[in-house]
């Protein structure tokens, strides 16, 4: 039994100082910047949208809760905090998406290839969006880091992981991924 403790104990021990070691080399690659750090939307109870959904107007729209704005609050802080340079903040035009992006960044813009294709409305949009999305990360040239805030339809595509509400996922311009991070709120 005391031998069973003590592998408990010295498991412990080692996994938590792998974590620190990987969340460490993980915060020296974003402060290292030329990261694309791909965002999922901060917490918007249900699944996709309402039957009457429209781009224009957000009352029809899946939103964030009031959770929700704590997390993208958070999510702002943790980049503060952390000193991390970022070059510019594209949202998709979801209104949950550039609600995280003006609560955390304040300063953004939209584009089209991060919006959404998980409801058959939008589906036929999902290979352009996607190439226009490698196209621009092709093209694009900083040392600072890209922030995408976005779903997850496009994070699973682009990345072949599937995110949580408001978690940051960090990959380089070749789409491999270098690691995560959960914000919680």
């Amino acid at each position: 039994m005391k031998f069973l403790k003590l592998f408990i104990v010295i498991f412990i021990s080692l996994t938590t100082s792998i974590k620190a070691d990987l969340n460490e080399n993980l915060m020296s690659q974003l402060k290292e910047g030329e990261k694309l750090l791909f965002i999922r939307h901060a917490y918007a109870p249900g699944s996709g949208d309402p039957n009457n959904f429209n781009l224009n107007d957000c009352s029809t729209q899946r939103n964030l809760s009031e959770d929700g704005r704590k997390q993208a609050k958070f999510i702002g802080e943790f980049f503060r905090k952390n000193k991390i340079k970022i070059d510019k903040v594209l949202s998709s035009e979801w209104c949950r998406c550039k609600e995280t992006a003006e609560i955390a960044f304040e300063n953004f813009s939209t584009n089209n290839f991060l919006n959404s294709f998980y409801s058959s409305k939008y589906a036929k949009n999902k290979n352009n969006q996607i190439d226009a999305l490698n196209d621009y990360i092709k093209k694009f040239k900083s040392n600072k880091n890209l922030v995408l805030v976005t779903h997850y339809v496009i994070i699973s595509e682009v990345l072949n992981y599937g995110p949580s509400s408001g978690e940051i996922v960090v990959s380089d311009k070749n789409f491999n991924i270098i690691g995560s991070i959960e914000i919680d709120y």
